[in-house]
């Protein structure tokens, strides 16, 4: 992991400014309003240096406004060994979901994130967030985005591949939530050595 910058008061100062402002266009993003109800959740500071890239808000999320405030949260915090005092402090910790607005509900469960949000926002966000040293990517669409034809052919293959990625400061994990309990429970390997890998590198940063 590279070392932290070190920046000059009125440049984090300035860069400071430019980040609220985007954020506050952001939390205006009204572009799926036709499909569902907006209300787009988004944590981040210039000075974050772990970035949580997930899926979607879901009902409980959207009805907060906080992020990962649900049981999917208490296992992503366990994993990372985190108290939401920490979790949610926006001087160290990003969230910036692939959607930001709660998808609405399918046939199966909550229907995919929307593509606009990460085509419209992310780039612009990413630009802004220069101190980051690790990107949890959470899931398989936040995984296919990032990592794109890097990426395994599953989601498992994925995430035994860690190693690879982590020198372009990428980490996949599956998404904690309890529909995956099956899937931890099948592939203890996970939690012997991702989350273990996973917990060291929080340490350092």
């Amino acid at each position: 992991m590279s070392k932290r910058k070190v920046y000059p008061e009125k440049t984090i100062k300035k860069r400071n400014i430019d980040l609220q402002d985007l954020l506050v266009e952001v939390r205006a993003c009204r572009i799926c309003e036709d499909v569902l109800e907006p209300n787009p959740v988004v944590r981040a500071s210039t000075t974050a240096q772990l970035l949580i890239i997930g899926q979607a808000p879901g009902t409980r999320v959207h009805a907060t406004g906080i992020p990962w405030n649900d049981p999917s949260g208490d296992r992503l915090r366990s994993w990372l060994q985190m108290d939401k005092d920490s979790f949610y402090d926006e001087s160290k910790v990003a969230i910036i979901p692939m959607g930001f607005c709660y998808p609405g509900r399918g046939k199966s469960g909550d229907l995919p994130p929307r593509p606009e949000c990460a085509a419209q926002w992310h780039a612009r966000l990413m630009a802004q967030l220069p101190d980051v040293r690790l990107t949890l990517l959470v899931g398989s669409y936040a995984q296919s985005y990032y990592l794109g034809k890097a990426k395994q052919k599953t989601l498992t293959e994925t995430v035994k591949h860690y190693r690879e990625y982590l020198a372009e400061g990428f980490l996949p994990i599956p998404h904690p939530s309890p529909r995956n309990t099956l899937w931890l429970k099948k592939n203890p390997w996970f939690e012997d050595e991702v989350v273990s890998e996973l917990r060291r590198i929080i340490e350092t940063i």
